[in-house]
């Protein structure tokens, strides 16, 4: 469980800010978002294999980029 502990004389919107950066880190939002509707199983093996085509794509530029150096 995160929390944060608010500081003496510490504004609010800092101690907020602080909360959701650490919210961040451990990936909570990004878990919230991808649990706010159901994903069939089709469609999950859909999107991981195009998120692996995209980081080969992408590796492969790198590769391909470092070489003409």
């Amino acid at each position: 469980m995160i929390g944060v502990v608010v500081k003496p004389n510490e504004p609010f919107e800092r101690a907020l800010k602080r909360f959701t950066k650490s919210c961040e880190k451990n990936g909570i939002i990004s878990d919230v978002k991808k649990r706010q509707r159901y994903e069939k199983p089709s469609e999950e093996k859909k999107r991981v294999e195009t998120a692996a085509r995209r980081k080969r794509l992408k590796e492969l530029a790198d590769a391909n980029r470092k070489r003409l150096y």
